[in-house]
């Protein structure tokens, strides 16, 4: 009778060991194809686990940086070295939910069925079993591995194009607006070479630009942060120059309000909203033109002065061009920051300068925004 309990008490072991790695492996499985397939955000634990540490690691070693210079060469890193570590980490849960499956099915010790998990994923062929079921789980895993493999390797390509594309545009603002970029530099140089009346054009190019933005920056979110290839330069510092300079051209120039203008601003606060939904950050959806922003009317008086000075024609009612500004840069204002503090951006106007940014470029995670990172998509 004794042995009657122990057999059954080893093949419930057994029985729960089995379904044990059949979950951790569909749950890898999962992970994967919501990660590199799903063509949407969505909010993967292991891709987020993954990333949240490589970050805790990097801030490590962001505490011994004393530039910005430092810093920004030490986060060009994250986005690559995240990505390399997630199919390890992946293939690594395979061999684990596997060897679970491999020692329950037969008369394998531990280390027989690791070996043979293994194996059987790397397709090394060094070790096998001659009964069927473990054939099947070899056959399955190993089939399993190598569509991982397949589903990065065409995942790169598509990632790299698209912030490829990002970048271009990118680099013209600093043709347009400087380096560090700056909405006043951006509105004299644009009146001084080709006049205001250009804005519109841009503002074509940007609303384009923020759309594919959002559809990129969601579905493949590793793209946040991957750095641009210049230190000064930076996709969401690009953002919010381009999102000041059209407030500024809707509020503050002396000429009619533009709605290719006014819907490039929409692109852009909708675009960066959905970004920094992925991070779980915090905004009112539907803020009151006079709700506070993080840029005071002397600072907005100092540009105003600054316009006047090159010759822009500017409206004559300084409190009119400032509540106006407000009311634009109100539904961009926290997502701007947040996102610029995430993505650790370089020094911006009116972007980088806040002081959200600083507490992570000092190695400190600002108020949990990374506690939902969806890095890969």
């Amino acid at each position: 009778m004794f042995w009657d309990i122990m057999d059954i008490l080893r093949v419930v072991v057994r029985f729960i060991a089995f379904g044990f790695g059949f979950y951790f492996s569909a749950w890898i499985i999962l992970s994967a194809v919501r990660t590199f397939a799903l063509p949407r955000s969505a909010d993967v634990l292991l891709t987020r686990i993954i990333f949240n540490t490589m970050r805790r690691l990097f801030n490590l070693r962001l505490r011994r940086a004393k530039t910005y210079e430092e810093r920004d060469q030490v986060m060009a890193l994250y986005a690559p070295l995240s990505l390399l570590v997630t199919p390890l980490v992946w293939l690594g849960g395979m061999i684990i939910g596997y060897t679970f499956m491999f020692w329950a099915i037969g008369e394998l010790t531990f280390h027989e069925a690791f070996r043979t998990s293994g194996s059987s994923l790397l397709t090394l062929g060094f070790s096998f079993v001659d009964y069927t079921p473990a054939l099947i789980l070899e056959f399955s895993q190993a089939a399993i591995g190598m569509i991982l493999v397949a589903l990065l390797i065409g995942y790169l390509p598509t990632m790299y194009s698209a912030f490829s594309k990002r970048e271009s545009t990118v680099s013209l603002l600093e043709v347009r607006a400087g380096s560090p970029p700056s909405p006043a530099e951006m509105l004299i140089r644009m009146y001084e070479i080709r006049g205001l009346d250009y804005f519109h054009d841009l503002a074509v190019q940007w609303e384009t630009w923020f759309i594919e933005l959002e559809e990129t920056h969601t579905s493949l979110a590793a793209l946040v942060f991957f750095r641009s290839p210049k230190p000064n330069n930076s996709w969401i510092t690009a953002a919010g120059t381009m999102l000041d300079s059209a407030g500024l051209m809707q509020s503050t120039i002396d000429r009619p309000v533009d709605p290719q203008i006014s819907l490039m601003i929409r692109a852009g606060f909708i675009a960066l909203r959905s970004i920094a939904d992925s991070f779980g950050v915090e905004y009112d959806p539907a803020p009151r033109p006079d709700d506070p922003i993080s840029i005071s009317q002397d600072e907005f008086d100092q540009v105003y002065d600054q316009l006047v000075e090159a010759g822009l024609p500017v409206v004559a009612d300084r409190e009119q061009a400032w509540r106006g500004f407000a009311g634009w840069r109100v539904n961009y204002d926290v997502v701007l920051l947040a996102l610029a503090g995430i993505t650790m951006a370089p020094y911006a106007q009116w972007v980088s300068d806040r002081s959200v940014p600083h507490l992570v470029t000092e190695g400190k995670l600002s108020g949990g925004l990374l506690k939902r990172i969806k890095p890969v998509r």
